[in-house]
């Protein structure tokens, strides 16, 4: 997904070029996970000749928002407060960023 959301649209062979790591990935594991992602309804595909070329239906955006609702629902009780209570009790935020959060918040509120 994060090669389609950096392009408009990509063949399979595109895709696997932007993958990262060595032994590349093979042609037949990227199309079947991009097959798999167009199933479930993440991304659309159509054919020129014998090439699939590929894109994203869903933004980052909304994928972003889906997990972190999904997260919330099943790990903490359906309560963004415990969330952010457990991401300032391990640290992930630091009192810079919860006071940046907090101005966006205010402005939020007003505008």
């Amino acid at each position: 997904m994060q090669v389609l959301w950096t392009v408009p649209q990509a063949t399979v062979r595109a895709v696997r070029s932007a993958l990262p790591g060595r032994p590349r990935i093979a042609y037949n594991s990227v199309l079947t996970t991009l097959r798999i992602l167009e199933h479930k309804g993440y991304v659309a595909h159509r054919q020129a000749g014998r090439a699939f070329t590929f894109r994203a239906r869903v933004t980052l955006d909304a994928t972003r928002r889906h997990a972190i609702r999904h997260l919330i629902a099943r790990l903490f009780e359906n309560s963004p407060a415990l969330f952010v209570q457990r991401l300032i009790s391990d640290a992930y935020l630091t009192r810079a960023t919860v006071e940046q959060t907090m101005r966006q918040l205010a402005v939020r509120r007003v505008g």
